[in-house]
């Protein structure tokens, strides 16, 4: 049997946070399933999801744990296996001035149709053109497959109407 651990960390970036993790995981039986990581002013953030057998997971933790420390901070989270099921994967990429409320928008949209976000990347930037703040934001969900997702494009229309912005929503699924 398999424990499933979902792990955030936080440290100051530096070479070797990455390596320092995966020796710790490898090292006790660990294995390194998914991950999302990145530079952020001056700090390295990340989570990831490991696996290990039930019998090693105790081993596993109490490593992890011993890598934490003032400049490197980590939880440890049970969690679930992944099993496949019927969804359907959509990306919204949305690309247009920068203003107050477009995250809060676009997650109501989604709520409201009892929709999750599996995954969000944001950028703030400047237009080329006239140096203008820029946002930009890609966002993966998912729904079941018996879904309509015809009266999300239309509050998504509505939404980039009222904002300024552009959202495109594009199916995924076959490329997953």
């Amino acid at each position: 049997m398999q424990q499933h651990y979902v792990i955030s960390i936080i440290s100051d970036d530096k070479p070797g946070v990455v390596e320092m993790l995966s020796a710790a995981v490898a090292e006790n039986g660990g294995n390194w399933e998914d991950s999302r990581m990145a530079h952020f002013a001056g700090k390295f953030a990340g989570i990831l999801r490991v696996s290990v057998a039930a019998e090693e997971s105790d081993k596993l933790k109490d490593a992890l744990e011993n890598l934490a420390g003032d400049d490197f901070k980590l939880q440890i989270e049970n969690a679930l296996a992944v099993t496949a099921d019927n969804r359907q994967a959509l990306q919204l990429k949305l690309v247009g001035n920068d203003r107050p409320g477009i995250v809060k928008e676009i997650s109501r949209a989604l709520a409201a149709r009892k929709i999750n976000m599996e995954s969000l990347d944001t950028r703030y930037g400047s237009t080329p053109w006239s140096g203008e703040p820029l946002f930009t934001a890609e966002c993966t969900i998912s729904v079941a497959e018996d879904v309509s997702i015809d009266g999300l494009h239309d509050e998504l229309d509505e939404i980039a109407d009222e904002l300024g912005v552009e959202i495109d929503c594009e199916d995924i699924s076959a490329a997953l």
